[in-house]
């Protein structure tokens, strides 16, 4: 099992905790953000690999800013993969 954080760029959560198993996503926990959409994020994405999520999530905007939490989900899950 491995963790990797993220300090996401551009949104309202602060930190963005990971917890892979190989390339399959275990657990993913936000620190600000929408309570109610960081923890359904986090619900979808456990138990995906995470090339999936990464293609799914990508690109995803918030309002005007151009991107979003799930977005910055996708850059953290791209630089776990790195760090693999």
């Amino acid at each position: 099992m491995k963790n990797f954080r993220y300090v996401p760029r551009g949104v309202c959560s602060r930190m963005i905790d990971i917890e892979l198993e190989g390339d399959v996503i275990q657990s993913v926990r936000f620190q600000g953000g929408c309570s109610g959409n960081t923890q359904g994020i986090a619900a979808l994405v456990r138990g995906m690999r995470v090339a999936d999520a990464i293609g799914r999530l990508s690109g995803i905007r918030c309002g005007f800013k151009p991107t979003s939490c799930p977005d910055q989900l996708a850059m953290a899950l791209k630089e776990a993969l790195e760090q693999n």
